[in-house]
């Protein structure tokens, strides 16, 4: 079996729009990818080196704007190299790979925005209780889990299409993702089940349990006083955000394939453009300018002549 697919970018032009102004996209799609990496890094830094920030909530902050790097790191490479080539090619190998890691990050971002819910949680509902509910091992445990749980579960669908039969080689899009599902011959019931599963799994029952836990948190501080309802607003409403939007752009995703969807070229555009430059670039400027302590390093950095 030749294991060569042949890439069609969907882009408002088709092939020939990318194939003339390839020199253009490549600057563009650089220059966003530089952009992503630093302004990212950045936020990470300020964490990294300032000790008032090494609190779980900004150490989640920081996980999540590198597993946003990283996300990154599995698509525009190979994006840069397609559009300085003639033909976009990629194995079917490397394109497995590039699936396994789209979508073990994704699932990566819900569950780190489940174990920053929980953290407000404990932080609004059981403030005497904190320090020792989010403790060090806690915060090591949530990290791990949200990194080794999603990849251990998207590394079975990957090795089981690693030996399926294709009856096409044409991937019609970016980069793999379910796509890739276009490609093979049979999509079998038991594939289809275990995908929900891992869907269930990574994707509906951490948003579940955010909403849960965010309900609970503005309850309590309804009843509350003002103080702690300006708390929860500050540091709750920037992760809602960040869950909304991420959720929007999987369920488009899920939708496209699974279901069939028939979504006119633009629209599909537009929505893969949103995965792959929207996102990566919303979270950190988010956090940078939504959350107070993280917001105020950032200006020390940029404008410490202001900084009185």
């Amino acid at each position: 079996m030749d294991n060569t697919l042949n890439v069609t970018y969907v882009t408002l032009g088709g092939h020939v729009e990318v194939h003339k102004y390839r020199y253009l996209y490549f600057v563009i799609m650089f220059t966003i990818y530089i952009l992503i990496i630093c302004s990212n890094s950045v936020i990470v830094y300020l964490i990294w080196v300032h000790p008032n920030l090494h609190e779980p909530m900004y150490i989640f902050i920081a996980a999540l704007l590198l597993n946003s790097v990283i996300f990154s790191t599995t698509i525009y490479p190979k994006l840069l190299i397609d559009f300085l080539s003639d033909k976009q090619i990629i194995t079917y190998q490397a394109c497995l790979v590039q699936f396994h890691m789209f979508y073990s990050l994704g699932g990566s971002e819900f569950l780190l925005l489940a174990a920053m819910a929980y953290d407000r949680y404990v932080s609004i509902c059981k403030p005497l209780q904190y320090p020792t509910i989010m403790s060090k091992t806690t915060i090591s445990i949530f990290l791990v889990l949200a990194w080794i749980l999603p990849a251990s579960q998207v590394a079975v669908p990957a090795g089981l299409s690693a030996h399926k039969n294709l009856c096409s080689f044409v991937l019609k899009g970016f980069f793999c993702n379910n796509t890739v599902y276009k490609l093979q011959c049979v999509i079998s019931r038991e594939q289809i089940i275990h995908d929900m599963v891992i869907l269930l799994n990574v994707a509906l029952v951490p948003v579940l349990f955010i909403l849960f836990t965010y309900t609970r948190i503005f309850v309590i501080s309804y009843r509350s006083s003002k103080e702690v309802r300006k708390k929860a607003a500050q540091t709750c409403l920037p992760h809602l955000i960040v869950l909304i939007n991420f959720s929007c752009l999987c369920a488009f995703d899920v939708i496209v394939v699974q279901l069939e969807a028939d979504f006119p070229k633009t629209f599909r555009l537009i929505m893969t453009l949103q995965i792959i430059l929207y996102h990566p670039l919303f979270n950190p400027i988010m956090y940078g300018l939504k959350m107070k302590e993280i917001h105020k390093h950032l200006k020390r950095l940029f404008f410490p002549a202001k900084i009185k």
